[in-house]
């Protein structure tokens, strides 16, 4: 069914998570189960929460399934992989404990995050054509999956983006000045190319790839010659409801014509796009779906202040995302228990080490300001 491969991303996105927040650490020894018979048990202490071992074996398990069947490894080698990355395993489940402490503690944040999760639950549903959460339950059931364990991995992957968006990035978005960030549109202009699209789309389903291809080269073809209303070929050949009733410009929310930046775009769509002027009709573009042919509406590199901010944003924010984790952890208790003090400790020390350093860099540089603005002493010595 449609759904397995839409929640599917809800584990990948947890997962990929993890890959960005993995710190640059040396391997520790893996944690070994020596006790076979033992089902559940304490891990860490981050405040009032307690990761369980129950859960480090969820992670681990769906870690591996990216492993085996997105990387191509074998089991022995996911086995491998996982047990050398095991302690970041661990930290970035702190990591994530903290953020979803802190997000209860930001007004309304919670319900916003269920409402999201719902949101979510619900497209999946629509897409697979089921009526109601039972329905969607039970065939997810049958599936393997269960609705409570998705929702669950939502919720948590949701909270942890909506607290860094919240306490990070949003203050770095509305934190630049008028004039930052014009010095960072007029060093780096070539960024801020923009267009607005419109697409026609021919699926694949059910034809094969070469009559796609040759009809889609037609329309391509058709859609060039003078006096064509591309409006009109989209209306009656393209096979996306989303662009169709638009007559094929890509759009906001609103419905305005949305604005692309170039940078943003896949590498197939860019260099396809990249010599064609407003008004002009790219060849056709092959995805995973079908084929679709491009209108470039217009295009522009005017100072866009959502742009600028937002790129200025992305650039600071994976720095001030690893600062805000650090500031959340010295602030926390965070106590191993003690089959995984050996894990986890070196971790938490090298916490502390940076934060020592810091502290005298910081020290030292009060210390060199105030040097330089001292009064030169007299020397007794020397007649006045």
């Amino acid at each position: 069914m449609h759904f397995k491969n839409n929640f599917s991303r809800a584990r990948a996105l947890v997962l990929a998570a993890f890959a960005l927040t993995v710190l640059a650490v040396a391997p520790a020894r893996a944690q070994e189960t020596t006790e076979p018979t033992v089902l559940d048990e304490p891990v860490v202490q981050v405040n009032n929460d307690v990761i369980m071992l129950s859960q480090l074996r969820h992670e681990n398990a769906d870690f591996k399934e990216v492993l085996t069947k997105q990387r191509g490894m074998t089991p022995e080698q996911a086995d491998a992989e996982i047990a050398k990355r095991q302690p970041e395993i661990i930290f970035n489940l702190i990591n994530e404990s903290l953020l979803v402490q802190k997000g209860k503690d930001i007004p309304r944040m919670t319900e916003d995050v269920e409402a999201q999760v719902n949101r979510e639950v619900l497209r999946v549903a629509q897409q697979s054509n089921i009526k109601t959460i039972e329905e969607l339950r039970e065939a997810m059931r049958q599936e393997g999956m269960n609705l409570s364990d998705v929702q669950e991995t939502l919720r948590r992957q949701y909270m942890k983006q909506a607290v860094l968006q919240h306490e990070v990035d949003a203050k770095i978005y509305f934190g630049l000045t008028d004039k930052e960030l014009h010095d960072y549109y007029n060093a780096h202009r070539d960024k801020f190319m923009s267009v607005t699209l419109s697409e026609l789309f021919l699926s694949l389903a059910g034809r094969t790839e070469a009559d796609v291809k040759a009809r889609a080269e037609q329309l391509a073809a058709q859609a060039r010659a003078a006096g064509t209303d591309f409006g009109a070929l989209v209306e009656k050949n393209s096979e996306s409801d989303d662009t169709k009733k638009n007559k094929g410009l890509l759009t906001d929310e609103d419905g305005k014509a949305r604005w692309f930046l170039v940078s943003d775009l896949s590498p197939a769509i860019a260099e396809a796009i990249k010599d064609v002027k407003p008004g002009g009709i790219t060849a056709p573009v092959k995805t995973d779906e079908g084929y679709m042919i491009l209108r470039v509406n217009d295009r522009d590199d005017a100072f866009k202040e959502n742009f600028v901010r937002g790129m200025m944003t992305a650039e600071q924010s994976e720095k001030a995302h690893d600062d805000y984790m650090k500031s959340l952890r010295k602030d926390a208790y965070i106590k191993p228990a003690d089959n995984y003090r050996e894990v986890v400790q070196p971790l938490l020390d090298k916490d502390k080490e940076a934060d020592k350093t810091a502290a005298a860099d910081s020290k030292q540089e009060t210390a060199t300001k105030s040097n330089a603005f001292a009064p030169a002493k007299k020397d007794k010595n020397k007649k006045q």
